[in-house]
């Protein structure tokens, strides 16, 4: 928006965006004053004046939580009229999560970014990479979401990446491929079986989707990430567990985007490798 650097201007500003507000709710200058506590005359000189006097703070103030806009806004220092309250409201919401990255929701987002690159920190391994097998056995035991539901959802996520409107990035800690690996931990149970062929998935999809997906390993000893998910420069999204916190604010997705791109940067084996890496660990199933 442009700057408003001379007190005219921004007296100007103040009087033009008021009586939008005004008019924007339905009011009137009667109806304001009696609002914000001032007599009506004092109101109309305010909005007939044609020098570079304003208000003072307390009058400004007033009008804005009356009329349900930001003080910043009527003043020129804002180009959204929204009070902070709201701006905040807009720009974080939260949504239940069910099991896990299997779900409406994060499909939604997923179709909303197309063309954009996602970065991506799962909560174990990826969804959209797992086999028939594994997602059988991972959401066969939770009652909100059966396996053919994740194994639904984690086709459309791969026939989205198929389409190659996107590119995505998928960082993954080192423990977490090593557990898998081994059967341990939360992979307790997994026969060697499955994960052999999930290993050999993910092999043969981290190569043949490379470049459009860049898979990256990183140690949590020396960095640590929450699962999340960003969707270019549009949304970024932590997953809790049983909820999405998800962020619209520039400032904010900068932030995540700026903490993933650290993530491939410390990673000690390329997206062009990670396949020859992953044929290393494979080793380890037992």
């Amino acid at each position: 928006m442009p700057k408003i650097n001379d007190k005219t201007s921004r007296a100007r500003t103040f009087r033009a965006r008021l009586t939008q507000a005004i008019a924007d709710a339905g009011s009137s200058q009667s109806a304001l004053a009696r609002a914000i506590g001032a007599d009506r005359s004092t109101l109309s000189q305010v909005l007939s004046a044609s020098g570079a006097r304003l208000p003072g703070a307390h009058v400004v103030g007033a009008c804005a939580q009356a009329l349900g806009v930001s003080a910043d806004w009527l003043l020129g220092l804002s180009d959204r009229p929204e009070s902070a309250a709201d701006l905040m409201s807009n720009s974080i919401s939260m949504s239940q999560a069910p099991r896990a990255y299997v779900d409406d929701q994060l499909f939604v987002w997923h179709q909303e970014a197309r063309g954009y690159k996602i970065r991506h920190v799962p909560a174990a391994l990826p969804d959209m990479l797992k086999t028939d097998d594994m997602l059988a056995w991972e959401y066969g035991p939770h009652l909100r979401r059966t396996a053919q539901q994740a194994i639904n959802a984690s086709r459309d996520r791969l026939d989205l990446m198929l389409d190659a409107t996107s590119e995505y990035e998928i960082a993954l800690p080192l423990f977490e491929l090593d557990c898998f690996m081994r059967g341990v931990g939360y992979y307790h149970g997994l026969s060697a079986s499955v994960r052999r062929t999930q290993c050999d998935r993910m092999i043969a999809l981290s190569r043949q989707l490379y470049p459009r997906l860049r898979l990256y390993q990183f140690d949590a000893r020396r960095l640590y990430s929450a699962p999340v998910t960003i969707f270019g420069p549009l949304i970024a999204v932590l997953y809790t567990g049983g909820h999405y916190i998800a962020f619209r604010d520039r400032a904010r997705i900068e932030l995540f985007t700026r903490d993933f791109d650290t993530l491939v940067r410390e990673s000690s084996a390329t997206a062009r490798d990670f396949p020859d890496l992953l044929s290393e660990m494979r080793e380890l199933i037992r």
